[in-house]
């Protein structure tokens, strides 16, 4: 099991979302974790945004990891929104994005938000696993192919002499 598979929920897994800006995401995903975690959507926007503004959350490769802290939430959590269409990210390799894996942390969250990020990276670094997630046709394969991804675990063999 994977670290995002505990934080993402089916029921926020979007497929095909109809935005044209990163702008709107971010409103669409407020909305949606209103209505899952009744977190004001004004807060998720204006975290995520303030994170954007330090810097693009875009990875390259098609994919953005867009995270905002936010005060009073106890555990993180996650969004996962396949694009209808590709949109500008400001990713530094300058391609528009098709994947984005939105994450929501406790406002004063250290360790655990650099893992998850971490894996998030390591998974959206799998070429193989993105083109899966391209193709996918619905929440729920999209959420299975999440949920099947292993993280590559250090060798932990030890040479024999």
């Amino acid at each position: 099991m994977n670290l995002i598979t505990q934080l993402l929920p089916l029921s926020n897994v979007i497929v095909d979302l109809e935005a044209t800006s990163k702008k709107r995401v971010f409103e669409e995903v407020g909305m949606l974790f209103e209505n899952t975690l009744h977190i004001a959507r004004n807060k998720v926007f204006d975290s995520l945004f303030a994170r954007e503004k330090l810097g693009s959350t875009g990875l390259g490769q098609g994919v953005a990891i867009p995270h905002g802290r936010i005060k009073g939430l106890y555990k993180a959590t996650a969004a996962f929104v396949k694009m209808k269409e590709s949109i500008l990210f400001d990713a530094p390799d300058g391609k528009p994005v098709d994947l984005i894996c939105i994450l929501l942390v406790p406002e004063k969250a250290t360790d655990q938000h650099l893992q998850i990020l971490s894996e998030l990276a390591q998974m959206f670094s799998d070429k193989s696993f993105r083109e899966s997630l391209l193709i996918s046709k619905d929440a729920t394969e999209t959420h299975q192919l999440i949920s099947n991804w292993m993280p590559n675990v250090p060798n932990q063999h030890h040479a024999t002499i």
